[in-house]
């Protein structure tokens, strides 16, 4: 598990564009046969994927959590961007296709990754935060999430948000996770741009070809900088930081939040003039 600290808003204005993607991007996520995961120290939110080929991929406790199984004090959220496949939950199986996910309450045990056919691999995005209630087991197919289209054609932001894990599709203790799709010609993401003091987001980017990327904007509003995303690679934000971007095309990106609340429209919105 690799584990990141988190990052001051001055020391964020000193990072050079290695530093900076050393400390806010992820790029090792979905790696064939491997359940990777990053730990970050901002909200103690984990970051990864799993893609089970030959065999299942099961979760673990470990030294970096301090626990005697994974979730023993944490909850989890997933989406499946890939082929079919099925995750285990202590002996109950639940069948995710394409962009279906699963909320998997705390104190779950045991936890195991499948694809149905290994040569078309299920690819599970994972997030997970501290949790202290357990909640139900929960399969949130593409028609049971909340679904709100925002933007316009001229500023190029149409866009569809499915909110998967949100206080109107189920309950959790402060995991949020959803996906968004663009419509084709916008490029756009959450612009207008916002903050949220009250909880930290992270962004992880896919549906891009081998030579497309996202131009990520991230930092104080008064204080912007950029970092380039290719497919599958993620942003972390701490709670200062705004997040929104541009891409070379259309593109699919999933959202997950944990902090205070669990407002989705608790946001500190900023005025594109303003920023700098």
């Amino acid at each position: 598990m690799d584990i990141r600290q988190a990052l001051h808003s001055d020391h964020f204005k000193t990072l050079d564009t290695q530093g900076l993607r050393d400390k806010m991007l992820v790029t090792k996520i979905m790696v064939p046969g491997q359940l990777s995961l990053t730990y970050s120290h901002v909200d103690r939110i984990i970051v990864g994927g799993a893609v089970p080929t030959d065999s299942p991929l099961t979760l673990s406790g470990g030294k970096e959590l301090g626990v005697d199984y994974f979730l023993e004090r944490r909850e989890m959220g997933v989406i499946n961007i890939g082929a079919p496949g099925r995750i285990t939950v202590d002996g109950e199986t639940v069948e995710l296709g394409t962009h279906h996910g699963l909320y998997i309450p705390k104190e779950s045990r045991d936890v195991s990754f499948e694809s149905l056919d290994a040569t078309k691999p299920a690819r599970f995005y994972i997030n997970s935060t501290p949790a202290h209630v357990r909640y139900q087991l929960r399969h949130i197919r593409p028609e049971d999430a909340s679904p709100t289209t925002l933007g316009d054609p001229e500023t190029g932001n149409v866009r569809t948000i499915n909110k998967y894990l949100h206080t109107d599709v189920l309950d959790t203790c402060q995991l949020s996770m959803g996906l968004t799709q663009l419509e084709p010609g916008s490029m756009w993401n959450t612009m207008p741009c916002h903050t949220h003091e009250r909880r930290m987001e992270v962004y992880f980017y896919f549906d891009l070809s081998e030579d497309d990327v996202v131009f990520h904007l991230c930092g104080e509003p008064q204080e912007t900088r950029h970092i380039v995303v290719a497919n599958e690679q993620a942003v972390i934000h701490p709670s200062w930081s705004i997040h929104c971007g541009f891409g070379t095309r259309r593109y699919t990106f999933i959202w997950g939040m944990c902090g205070e609340n669990l407002t989705y429209d608790d946001m500190d919105f900023i005025a594109s003039k303003e920023l700098r």
